[in-house]
C-alpha cells in the first residue's frame, strides 16, 4: 500500500538470408523456414543434403543457412543487457523499527515518512511478504531472459529502506526500468489493482520531467499484461477504470531519474482479492505480469 506523504521471449531469430541469388531465389527462402529444414519435406516431400556444406537443402538445392550462434543466443535471451529495479514495497520487519522509518525525508515538493509498515489481509498475511515474494518470482523469469535484477531489498536491510533510497538504488544502478511491487490496503468493497504512474514533479531535489512519458508507456506495457496473466481486473475504485494512476506525494517516484512505476497487485483488505493474493500460483502469475509487461517495454523500447 502506498500512503501519502509518509515475457515475452519473442521466437528465434530468423536465419540471414544470402540474397547473391536473383530476387526470385531469394524469396525462395523466406525468414520463417526454421534452419535446416527443407520446405519440402515439411510438405511430404524428401529433404536432400547440399554437397558443399552438408546441411539439409531446400528444393531448389541451395544449402539453408543456419542463424549465426550471436542470433541465436540474442532470441534466447532478450533481455541480454538489460538492467532491471524491482522494489518490494515496505518491509516485514519495520514494526520494530517504528522510530527509524518515522523519521522525515524529502521527497522534492514535501516530506514524508522514510517507510511504512504496509497493510495485510484480514487474516494476518502481510503486505510485505507479499511484495517480497511476486518480486523474487519476477526476478528470476526476468533473469531468464537475461536481463540484470536488483532487488531493492531481499534478505536484508533490518528496514526500510527509506523511500529516497529506494529511488537512489535505481538510479545508481541506471535501472532501463524499475516497478515497485505493492498491494493495497482500501475499503472492503473496493476490488482490482492498478499501475501508479509519476506525475510531473520539478520542485526542489525532485524532476520527473525527463521519466513520465518513459514510465507512462511502461506503466501501460505493465498493466496490459498484468491484467492478461492474472485474469484480474483494473481498480474499481481508483484511475477511473483504466487501470492507471498519477501520483505526485510518492518518494519512489518523485526522487526517481529512470522509468518507474508502482503496481498495486490488488486489495488486500477485498476478501476476494485476499484469496488471490495468498494464492502461490496466483502470486506466480502476478510475477509472470510483471516479467511480462517489463519485458514487452524492454522489447519496445523506442517504440
Amino acid at each position: 500500500m502506498t500512503a501519502p506523504f509518509r515475457l515475452r521471449v519473442r521466437g528465434a531469430a530468423a536465419g540471414l538470408l544470402l540474397c547473391a541469388l536473383p530476387a526470385a531465389g531469394c524469396a525462395a527462402h523466406p525468414a520463417t523456414t526454421p534452419a535446416g529444414t527443407d520446405p519440402a519435406a515439411r510438405h511430404g516431400g524428401s529433404a536432400t543434403t547440399s554437397a558443399a556444406s552438408g546441411r539439409p537443402a531446400t528444393a531448389s538445392g541451395a544449402a539453408t543457412p543456419t542463424a549465426p550462434a550471436s542470433a541465436r543466443a540474442s532470441a534466447a535471451k532478450p533481455l541480454a543487457g538489460k538492467v532491471v529495479v524491482l522494489d518490494p514495497g515496505h518491509n516485514i520487519d519495520n514494526q520494530f523499527h517504528t522510530a527509524a522509518i518515522g523519521r522525515s525525508v524529502d521527497i522534492g515538493n514535501g516530506h514524508t515518512d522514510c517507510d511504512t509498515t504496509g497493510t495485510e489481509t484480514d487474516a494476518g498475511y502481510p503486505e510485505a511478504s507479499f511484495t517480497l515474494d511476486v518480486s523474487r518470482r519476477a526476478a528470476a523469469l526476468l533473469r531468464a531472459l537475461g536481463a540484470t535484477v536488483k532487488l531493492t531489498r531481499d534478505h536484508g536491510p533490518a528496514y526500510g529502506p527509506c523511500v529516497n533510497e529506494r529511488a537512489r538504488i535505481g538510479n545508481e544502478a541506471h535501472a532501463d526500468a524499475a516497478v515497485s511491487v505493492h498491494a493495497d490496503g482500501a475499503g472492503a468493497d473496493d476490488r482490482g489493482f492498478s499501475v501508479i504512474l509519476p506525475a510531473t514533479v520539478h520542485q526542489g531535489i525532485a524532476d520527473t520531467r525527463r521519466i513520465t512519458g518513459p514510465s507512462r508507456v511502461l506503466g501501460t506495457d505493465l498493466r496490459d499484461r498484468f491484467a492478461h496473466d492474472t485474469g484480474t481486473s483494473y481498480s474499481d475504485y481508483v484511475g477511473h477504470g483504466s487501470g492507471l494512476d498519477v501520483r505526485g506525494d510518492l518518494g519512489g517516484l518523485n526522487l526517481s531519474t529512470v522509468p518507474k512505476v508502482f503496481i498495486e497487485c490488488g486489495n488486500m483488505r477485498n476478501a476476494r482479492d485476499a484469496a488471490l493474493l495468498t494464492d502461490a500460483a496466483w502470486r506466480q502469475r502476478a510475477a509472470r505480469g510483471v516479467a511480462d509487461g517489463i519485458s514487452a517495454y524492454l522489447e519496445g523500447a523506442g517504440r
